[in-house]
């Protein structure tokens, strides 16, 4: 399938005034269609079966290079599978997209791609270290939302623990940064973290809570 051909399906279901809506609500400069995330999903879950690996990623290159929301949005969801073999191709271009990062809706859906591929191969976790220093906001908040899944297990092994304290590690050297994209970001990782090891994220906050915004030391500790 070409990136042309799934575009007009996705823009067969395009509603001019919801685009209006979402591209004020994103406060984005790209065009917007208006097509809803439900059928954004079933689209591309039809073409995760019918595409093999490496046409899937041509086509999400495809569609990611038009530079429209809905379009960036399904390039993400190709993407989106637990396992795919092999995946090395899948997550090079999924980390190619990350200079591009300039919202978090577009982020957070490309985020949610990469983690799969972080949890199915964790020595990348490498790759993202270098995120963190980046001079793009986004590229740096990438990091903690992309690793996610690290604040979820119940039972981590020694390497899950020492993954997640090199994480809560980034999390600190951020804590200096007053964007409030990173102060939520650093938030959310330790909210989410607080259901399932509450006394790493008590004892980050009592070192650097007072050093947050408010809000974020607020929301990170909502579980506690």
């Amino acid at each position: 399938m070409s990136p042309e051909a799934a575009m007009a399906m996705i823009r067969s279901h395009a509603d001019p005034e919801r685009a209006k809506g979402a591209k004020a609500y994103h406060k984005s400069h790209r065009e917007h269609l208006g097509v809803p995330n439900p059928v954004l999903n079933d689209l591309t879950k039809a073409w995760r079966q019918e595409l093999a690996v490496p046409d899937r990623v041509a086509l999400a290159d495809g569609l990611w290079q038009t530079n429209i929301f809905e379009g960036r949005l399904a390039a993400a969801k190709l993407l989106t599978q637990a396992r795919i073999r092999p995946d090395d191709a899948v997550w090079a271009l999924i980390t190619s997209w990350v200079p591009d990062f300039d919202s978090w809706a577009v982020a957070d859906h490309v985020c949610m791609a990469g983690q799969k591929r972080l949890t199915a191969a964790p020595e990348r976790l490498d790759e993202v270290a270098a995120w963190t220093t980046s001079e793009h906001m986004w590229t740096r908040r990438a990091a903690l939302v992309i690793t996610l899944p690290w604040t979820k297990q119940n039972f981590p092994k020694a390497d899950e623990l020492a993954a997640r304290d090199r994480i809560l590690g980034w999390a600190a050297a951020y804590v200096a940064d007053r964007d409030w994209f990173i102060q939520k970001a650093i938030a959310w990782w330790l909210r989410d973290l607080s259901k399932h090891d509450a006394h790493r994220v008590q004892a980050f906050l009592d070192v650097h809570g007072a050093d947050m915004k408010p809000f974020a030391a607020k929301e990170a500790a909502k579980y506690l």
